[in-house]
């Protein structure tokens, strides 16, 4: 089995927006609740990143304002989200990328699907990518299926994700770590992980 980090890591944090409001509760997505839980741990995580010299990638969910790039992004359970120039559609102000950090928007589900992303991280010389943010079962996940089939080492942070529902939300870690067993982890663990990896360069 692999070790927690292979290599050189890359923490993404996927769609944690919002802008100033810290209740997302209008953002057109089920959401399964305990937000300020995700954005103690993501701020301690990008803080850690910071601190260690790790890579930061800060994705966004935009869509444009006629709704001509949703697809079929509207025939499930989600209303009308992250459209181009609402307030709500803007990063986290508690998770906002720094000058100099990597800010990737898209118009689907994966962080892979139609981005620059993958160009990125083979600059970064990425092994492992370390994924936080939302949603567990939707954008997070299906970034992990894409970051696995392109053969990096994938890990998720459970108790820095939040999905649609809890049920959601666990059947999905459970399928991430059916692809890569130890992928599942903590904000603790990884955090832990920075903290070694800048003592032993």
């Amino acid at each position: 089995m692999p070790a927690f980090i292979e290599g050189q890591p890359v923490l993404i944090v996927i769609d944690i927006q919002g802008g100033n409001n810290d209740d997302s509760g209008d953002s057109g997505i089920p959401y399964m609740g305990d937000r300020d839980r995700l954005l103690d741990n993501a701020e301690k995580l990008v803080g850690a990143a910071r601190q260690n010299g790790i890579p930061l990638v800060f994705i966004q969910e935009v869509h444009r304002p006629d709704h001509v790039d949703f697809g079929r992004e509207l025939d499930g359970s989600e209303d009308v989200h992250c459209v181009d120039g609402v307030p709500s559609t803007a990063i986290h102000h508690r998770v906002r990328p720094q000058e100099g950090e990597y800010h990737i928007v898209k118009r689907r589900y994966s962080a892979f699907f139609g981005t620059d992303l993958e160009i990125l991280l083979k600059g970064l010389k990425a092994d492992t990518l370390i994924l936080c943010g939302e949603l567990t079962d939707v954008c997070v996940h299906y970034t992990f299926v894409d970051g696995h089939q392109h053969d990096y080492y994938m890990r998720v942070v459970e108790d820095c994700v939040g999905g649609s529902t809890y049920a959601r939300h666990e059947a999905s870690l459970d399928a991430m770590e059916y692809l890569q067993t130890g992928a599942r982890c903590s904000t603790a663990d990884v955090i832990a992980a920075f903290d070694r990896l800048k003592k032993a360069a």
